[in-house]
């Protein structure tokens, strides 16, 4: 009774549904039949407006002021109210009143629940014509499927991927994102729709899977449990080609790698890339998706946390999402290969040994760069020892570097006199930098690299054999170039890998927490495992 009396007002009302239960069932439908507006309503509007035609005018004696409940207020009004509620919230008001029930009937608070909650600006009143309404785009198609937005993770063995759920004007499409053509990082991403969800002529949502080249055709969603959902395919003979296999593999082909197998020379690379193209084409986008967050930034974050696009020689371009855990940061795989699959930490980066670089002719000879790395590697080992263990890599405390401040005093020392410390350099945000060039030898997917610096650091990158196997972190230098690219140079590989940022808005990436983005960190890392 205290709900009714909140939403209702004390005093009697016709619509109320709980005053109904306490009627014959004669009295409750002769009440549901009756207009909206009661006397009691049409006795408060006369009033008001015999008050205006009076001029207004006030009775000289005191009174209380006058009692107004929501069902005396006019269906314009509370259409506007209603529509400012979380659509979550209106199911629940509806089962107050017989009036309730019929005014959430009403269009605009739903048209106005779709554009505010999911951002849907096409015209809805186009739908008039189908005959579905707002409130079923609502509800039979927004509310039911948004589980589903945001960021996710397919299960493809090591190649993972990326999926982004978006509404998209009357539709909900899941676009899958590719890196763009190796070895041009620095060149948008690419995407493809693999499954879309609408509701145009029927009371029902229709799936359909997107996958192939004969146009959309029969699909299915299902929620599978919180944070993970399945897509299958109902006419997977859609994705044939006429053909044949060669026919689709050719086409795969000029799609991911933007080349034929004629164009490329290297018989590894050619084995890597039928391998793949035969591993994923099998799934025929029957698909298990798991969501993924983009990483909480901090105030004291060296760049901004974010998805990047990173050569990995003959492996092609993939994606690496970037973290800041305290003293440390990793770069995490969304995208992956036999070797190291999607899930792994690629690499991580030791924020408090920073690697001085020598001189830029200094800097051309590889054992030089290589002596300087192993000298900081000594001297993690040796403060790891002294600590009892190996290094909290989760960062309890949030250290930041200090670029302005001068190195440690037992940091090693620089080639000028016999250590790791050379000239100091200038702090990340400042947009200034110091010369940089790869030491000869070191092989580079992409030349076009920046020859200027901001800072470097310690890190390790992790190497394996194929399918993963004997996975073991080497010593590497994370060179930090802008807030958009950065570089990772592999010691034992005597290799170069150079990131881009992701230049896109995700919407329902975020995380609810920095504790859930660590637990999803673990979940993708584990199931790689």
């Amino acid at each position: 009774m205290a709900v009714c009396a909140r939403l209702c007002g004390v005093g009697p009302s016709r619509g109320c549904r709980r005053r109904q239960q306490r009627r014959g069932p004669a009295e409750a439908a002769a009440a549901d039949s009756e207009p909206d507006t009661d006397p009691e309503e049409e006795r408060i509007e006369a009033g008001a407006a015999a008050l205006a035609g009076a001029g207004g005018g006030r009775s000289a004696g005191p009174s209380s002021p006058p009692r107004c409940s929501l069902l005396e207020l006019p269906p314009e009004l509370l259409v506007e109210i209603f529509a400012s509620l979380p659509g979550t919230d209106l199911p629940s008001l509806a089962q107050v009143c017989t009036k309730f029930r019929r005014i959430l009937h009403t269009d605009t608070i739903w048209r106005r629940r779709c554009r505010e909650e999911y951002g849907v600006c096409e015209n809805l009143r186009k739908l008039e014509i189908t005959g579905v309404s707002c409130r079923d785009v609502y509800a039979k198609l927004l509310h039911r499927y948004r589980h589903i937005l945001g960021l996710w993770q397919p299960d493809i063995g090591p190649y993972g991927g990326l999926l982004n759920v978006v509404v998209d004007g009357l539709f909900i499409i899941g676009w899958m994102y590719l890196p763009p053509h190796d070895p041009h990082v620095d060149d948008p991403m690419r995407f493809k729709p693999l499954f879309r969800i609408h509701l145009m002529e029927r009371k029902s949502a229709t799936v359909e899977c997107m996958y192939g080249h004969r146009g959309p055709h029969n699909g299915h969603v299902q929620v599978v449990k919180k944070d993970e959902f399945s897509t299958k395919c109902n006419q997977t003979d859609h994705h044939r080609m006429s053909g044949g296999r060669q026919e689709e593999f050719r086409t795969w082909l000029r799609e991911e790698w933007g080349r034929t197998l004629e164009d490329i020379f290297h018989e590894h690379m050619q084995e890597l890339i039928l391998m793949k193209f035969i591993y994923t084409s099998q799934y025929d986008n029957c698909l298990t998706y798991r969501r993924i967050y983009l990483p909480p930034s901090h105030p004291d974050d060296l760049i901004r946390p974010g998805l990047f696009k990173g050569t990995y020689g003959s492996h092609g371009l993939e994606i690496v999402m970037l973290s800041f855990h305290g003293k440390h940061a990793r770069g995490t795989k969304i995208t992956g290969d036999p070797n190291i699959p999607a899930g792994q930490q690629t690499v991580e980066i030791d924020l408090r040994h920073r690697i001085h670089l020598p001189d830029i002719e200094s800097l051309r000879d590889f054992n030089e760069l290589s002596r300087i790395v192993l000298e900081v590697r000594e001297q993690v080992r040796q403060e790891q020892q002294q600590e009892g263990g190996p290094e909290d890599a989760e960062g309890l405390g949030r250290q930041s570097p200090q670029p302005c401040a001068e190195p440690p005093a037992e940091q090693a020392k620089g080639p000028g006199d016999g250590g790791a410390e050379a000239a100091a350099e200038p702090p990340a945000q400042s947009g200034q930098g110091q010369p940089f060039v790869l030491p000869v030898g070191v092989s580079s997917r992409n030349e076009d690299y920046p020859r200027t610096c901001r800072m470097c650091f310690y890190g390790t990158g992790l190497i394996a054999g194929h399918g993963f196997t004997s996975p073991e972190r080497t010593p590497g230098v994370f060179v930090l170039f802008d807030e958009d690219r950065f570089g990772f140079i592999w010691l034992e590989l005597k290799s170069f890998s150079l990131y881009s940022r992701v230049q896109a808005a995700f919407r329902n990436a975020d995380a609810p927490s920095p504790q859930a983005f660590e637990e999803m960190l673990k979940n993708i890392q584990s199931l790689a495992s």
